[in-house]
């Protein structure tokens, strides 16, 4: 791991209500282009994630003198605004479900105050990675962790290099 202020951190974000917002190739791109940003800019090193069709897990590490608030409110907002982008412009039904008349919004894509726990320990540190290996064959997507295409498993299982913003955890 990087020299940081910060520890990793093992972060949820949760679509709105559990839809399936995620279910399409399409979105969990946006999630990667997202993240690719964000360590080129080196305001994070990711070390672990998997996206699902309603949720995604990541284990990321904050750089520099960046916030987690700073640096996960710009991812979500982001991501959400591109997300919601597309469904807009395609007159898509699944816009209406996100439909919320917030004071702050009308359409939300993320549920707020994602969990995000701090990862102190290398053996917390690995027991959430495996967690986040292990979610598509737990939700019957696939039978070994590596088989499925937006997660961080093959990375560490095969030296994969897909994700380019993926960072070895030991270094």
């Amino acid at each position: 791991m990087r020299y940081s202020k910060q520890p990793a951190e093992f972060l949820t974000v949760t679509c709105l209500e559990w839809k399936h917002i995620l279910k399409e190739d399409r979105f969990k791109d946006i999630i990667i282009e997202s993240l690719t940003f964000l360590t080129e800019a080196n305001r994070v090193s990711v070390y672990g994630f998997v996206i699902m069709s309603n949720h995604l897990h990541l284990i990321w590490q904050i750089l520099g003198d960046h916030t987690r608030n700073d640096v996960q409110r710009d991812f979500l907002k982001y991501t959400g605004q591109q997300i919601l982008k597309i469904l807009r412009n395609e007159h898509s039904p699944l816009r209406q479900e996100l439909l919320v008349l917030s004071k702050d919004r009308k359409y939300q894509v993320w549920e707020r105050n994602s969990l995000s726990v701090s990862l102190r320990s290398p053996q917390v540190f690995k027991q959430k990675l495996e967690y986040i290996h292990f979610n598509p064959v737990k939700a019957g997507l696939c039978q070994y962790p590596e088989d499925y295409k937006y997660s961080s498993a093959k990375f560490y299982e095969k030296n994969s290099k897909d994700w380019v913003f993926l960072s070895h955890y030991e270094g």
